[in-house]
């Protein structure tokens, strides 16, 4: 067993919460958490690429002639490091597990483009997806996920309650990537808001989920149980590679 990466901005929150998440799901190889800065292992031998949330994506990434949103706060060093591990980590076919602003970066990544803020684009109060904290999390809307996606089995339901804690979301989808959950009840002209990815290739480990599941596996309503599977499909994943 080889270790699972992590990238982050902030490595005690990400061991709190993230690395508490992946232990609660069986993982009990080891963990590398990779911060700007940190010299860039290879990733050879490594297990699964856990992408985290944290700051805003730079525009320049998916179309450079997008001016920067005034709600935006950038992250450009994590920019920097994330999205060529997210794409080396697709090409080599390791497990990849995004949580908010990591299910942006691994569609950035792989060629698609995001709703900068989410109020200004659909007309929504920004409260909706902007509830709780990781140490008080808050359910705060529905999901619908798609029957037949891997997501569906995973967490097996197709109806989710989750937290919420972003502004951005995915709007074109990248190749390799297709819509599998979505916010019923927030839409602007292009549809309903992206809430998860996953891969086309059936087989292929690649699921971006835009709430924080870290923050619920300690639940016992039907939601912690939901993201506790999660972490126990990407660790089983990377477990047996």
């Amino acid at each position: 067993m080889s270790s699972i990466l992590l990238t982050c901005r902030n490595k005690e929150s990400a061991h709190k919460h993230y690395v508490a998440a992946l232990r609660a799901g069986g993982w009990t190889g080891s963990v590398e958490l990779l911060a700007p800065g940190d010299p860039v292992p290879s990733l050879v031998g490594c297990s699964g690429l856990l992408l985290l949330g944290g700051a805003d994506i730079h525009p320049r990434h998916w179309d450079p002639q997008e001016p920067i949103h005034p709600t935006v706060e950038l992250d450009e060093g994590r920019d920097a490091l994330e999205l060529p591990l997210a794409r080396e980590a697709w090409e080599r076919g390791i497990p990849i597990l995004g949580i908010c602003r990591g299910v942006q970066l691994l569609n950035v990544a792989l060629g698609g483009s995001l709703h900068q803020d989410i109020p200004s684009c659909f007309g929504v109060d920004p409260c909706l997806h902007q509830r709780g904290t990781p140490d008080h999390p808050e359910l705060a809307h529905a999901v619908a996920v798609e029957p037949d996606s891997a997501l569906a089995g995973l967490v097996g339901c197709t109806h989710l309650e989750v937290n919420s804690r972003h502004h951005q979301a995915v709007r074109r989808i990248a190749p390799g990537l297709k819509a599998v959950a979505w916010h019923p009840d927030t839409h602007d002209g292009e549809g309903p808001l992206v809430e998860a990815v996953e891969a086309v290739e059936a087989g292929r480990f690649a699921i971006g989920v835009q709430w924080h599941p870290e923050n619920l596996v300690g639940l016992s309503s039907e939601a912690g149980r939901a993201a506790l599977r999660l972490f126990r499909s990407f660790v089983e994943r990377a477990a047996t590679g």
